[in-house]
């Protein structure tokens, strides 16, 4: 594929270039999929109300987020096993969002460690996504490394005390490093330019996890460990330990419900993230887009409000903006560029979805992301009683 010129081109590609049991983590959801996929249907159904005549110079998709001066509204999300779509993805990533000007946001669950990114991206701050784990003193040391790493922002999840059934995962047998069935052999045998990368690098494995758990050095063992760490118990006083440990900026992600929201708002964080998990959790909730709001109208004077799921362009981000979001964020998008191209994919799907966000807000008439509301939308569902359209920020 000789030219780039949207997400999908970039997803198709990555189809092409990562293994089978890697592209279809990153790309498929619980159950029937039904909330992954009503995540993008949802978005895609919203209108935009085009206006004309109107002075567009001097536009700006800057904006800030946890009051950081940003690019545009956008962070890329924690994903699981990034380091598996492309040989050293997380510092890949990480090293795109910091020279595009957005936040970096690295899982737990990654396969660089939070060292390995810190140090890959010459200590420039980044957020770190953690979960409430069985093993509390885990937690309070991962907290630790995330504060001597200059990690800038701790995002919370909350949406995965135990984990949803993905039909796709079970079937692919995944595994960090893969298991190697002849299925997977055959598969990864015919992605020369992924395995090529990967026998180049020593990261094959969860970086945050392996070595700092006490005789953790068996894959076996790390899977097991990691399928029984995950918390049931899970409840807001776990969060409230969280904000006395961690005395920066907190973001809780997975909010769905404004009860919830209302709650969340009472801990201390500075952000929540309306998200259902991508999809990947609860299949049948409703999707992030419908979710948020509910969400913003109740709690969006007291914390920021933010929105993951389903963004595959920046016309998707605008949308998110105008019902309420301060900030949005891109996973699958991030790694259908980083799969496709690494480094320079995940900064080519930047450059979409800012370009993108760029026309769509000029043909609204807005040259600035500040006045952005539900006049932008058309519908009569989105019309307020309000006075003359803002045009400008």
């Amino acid at each position: 594929m000789s030219v780039i010129t949207s997400i999908e081109d970039l997803r198709v590609l990555a189809e092409r270039r990562v293994p089978r049991m890697f592209y279809q983590y990153a790309d498929s959801g619980s159950w029937t999929e039904s909330t992954y996929r009503a995540n993008e249907a949802d978005l895609a159904g919203i209108r935009l109300r085009q206006r004309v005549a109107v002075n567009l110079e001097h536009r700006s998709t800057r904006a800030t987020m946890l009051g950081q001066d940003v690019a545009m509204p956008v962070a890329i999300a924690p994903t699981g096993l990034t380091g598996m779509q492309h040989a050293d993805g997380e510092i890949l990533a990480a090293r795109a969002a910091r020279d595009f000007g957005i936040p970096f946001t690295l899982s737990t669950m990654s396969i660089c460690s939070i060292e390995d990114v810190a140090e890959g991206t010459n200590g420039h701050p980044f957020w770190f996504q953690v979960y409430v784990m069985r093993d509390r003193k885990f937690v309070e040391r991962l907290i630790e490394r995330a504060r001597r790493a200059n990690v800038s922002a701790l995002v919370l999840t909350l949406d995965l005390p135990i984990s949803g059934q993905r039909h796709k995962d079970i079937r692919n047998g995944l595994s960090a490093p893969p298991k190697l069935t002849l299925p997977n052999l055959l598969n990864i045998a015919a992605k020369p330019r992924w395995w090529w990368r990967m026998l180049q690098t020593r990261r094959r494995t969860l970086g945050n996890i392996v070595g700092h758990i006490e005789g953790m050095g068996d894959n076996a063992l790390l899977s097991e460990w990691c399928a029984r760490q995950f918390d049931p118990t899970l409840n807001w006083d776990d969060v409230r330990w969280i904000r006395r440990l961690w005395d920066g900026k907190l973001v809780l992600k997975g909010i769905q419900d404004a009860e919830d929201a209302c709650i969340a708002a009472e801990t201390g964080a500075d952000a929540l993230i309306v998200s259902n998990h991508g999809g990947r959790q609860l299949d049948g909730a409703p999707s992030s887009i419908v979710a948020l709001p509910e969400i913003a109208e109740a709690v969006g004077h007291r914390l920021e409000v933010h929105m993951d799921g389903g963004i595959r362009s920046g016309q998707d981000v605008l949308k998110a903006l105008a019902l309420g979001a301060k900030g949005t964020y891109i996973g699958r998008s991030m790694l259908y560029g980083l799969g496709a191209m690494g480094e320079a994919g995940v900064t080519r799907a930047l450059e979409i979805i800012q370009k993108e966000l760029d026309l769509t807000m000029a043909f609204c008439g807005q040259t600035g992301l500040k006045a952005v509301d539900t006049r932008i939308l058309y519908g009569a569902q989105y019309r307020a009683p309000a006075p003359a359209l803002a045009l400008a920020a």
